[in-house]
């Protein structure tokens, strides 16, 4: 029940973000079968995955691309460390999300959804923790059995965290767990999934 109120409040706030965008959705994100990672690297040899379990999304008949990820779903295997990314890193009473949008072309999206495989590299801007910034994702999108849409990135893509202010939230974690380093430039990989829009 508490996870479903998160992901129906991430929906309003996507819903708001970009009005009437989502009503001309042709495909849905499935939830359920779809994970966006990153690695964080602690001690400069010390290696671990992280995901977020929370995240909404939807490819446009206008080729427009949204994905909202709930950072308060942060899932980091251990409690304690959720709670203090939550508090510390991405501070979410405030930030409470990260958000994904692009534009693609909708021949490019026709091309795939009739069982295609097309690999690009794709300019997003990312909104997260108060700023906005462009890069580039290299992805393989491939069409599947039911008009399904398989999103995923051919290699990591770094994330520097003082692009996003979110360097001072690093040292608060690397105090706090009394570590020697944890690395600012993070490698991030996502997998999607998108569906015939109901």
């Amino acid at each position: 029940m508490h996870d479903r109120l998160k992901l129906n409040t991430l929906l309003v706030v996507l819903a708001l973000l970009l009005p009437g965008s989502a009503a001309l959705a042709q495909w849905e994100l499935d939830n359920t079968r779809s994970t966006v990672n990153f690695v964080s690297i602690k001690n400069d040899s010390v290696a671990e995955i992280h995901s977020f379990s929370s995240l909404v999304g939807y490819i446009g008949l206008d080729g427009k691309v949204q994905l909202g990820i709930d950072l308060g779903s942060v899932e980091t295997l251990v409690p304690i460390r959720n709670e203090r990314m939550r508090e510390l890193l991405f501070e979410t009473v405030t930030f409470p999300s990260a958000n994904i949008s692009a534009q693609v072309d909708p021949t490019i999206i026709a091309t795939v959804a009739q069982g295609g495989v097309v690999t690009t590299d794709l300019p997003v801007t990312l909104s997260l923790h108060g700023q906005q910034k462009s890069l580039t994702i290299p992805v393989v999108v491939v069409g599947e059995g039911d008009s399904r849409l398989r999103v995923f990135s051919s290699r990591p893509v770094l994330i520097n965290a003082a692009d996003f202010s979110l360097d001072g939230g690093i040292t608060a974690l690397r105090e706090i767990a009394g570590l020697k380093s944890i690395n600012t430039a993070v490698p991030v990989t996502l997998q999607l999934l998108f569906v015939p829009a109901l």
